[in-house]
């Protein structure tokens, strides 16, 4: 799940709302997942008004190697 949340927030950034309606999952579940990977370095998030947005840090997770940078933006 964290994969396929990295794909798709390596595209652009989604609010969390956003995120668990793509893929059909609950907002807490989202927040989790989130939680794990901005503690992990790999996420930044901005507040947009009462919304808050989180994208993938393409530059930190090329740090961790091409190969999953490559995997992550398939």
């Amino acid at each position: 799940m964290r994969m396929r949340l990295c794909r798709t927030l390596a595209r652009g950034p989604h609010t969390t709302g956003e995120l668990s309606e793509s893929y059909g999952i609950t907002p807490p579940e989202v927040s989790r997942h989130i939680a794990v990977l901005k503690k992990a370095g790999l996420l930044t998030t901005r507040r947009r008004g009462r919304y808050v947005l989180h994208q993938l840090d393409l530059p930190s997770v090329a740090r961790l190697g091409s190969d999953f940078l490559e995997s992550v933006l398939r």
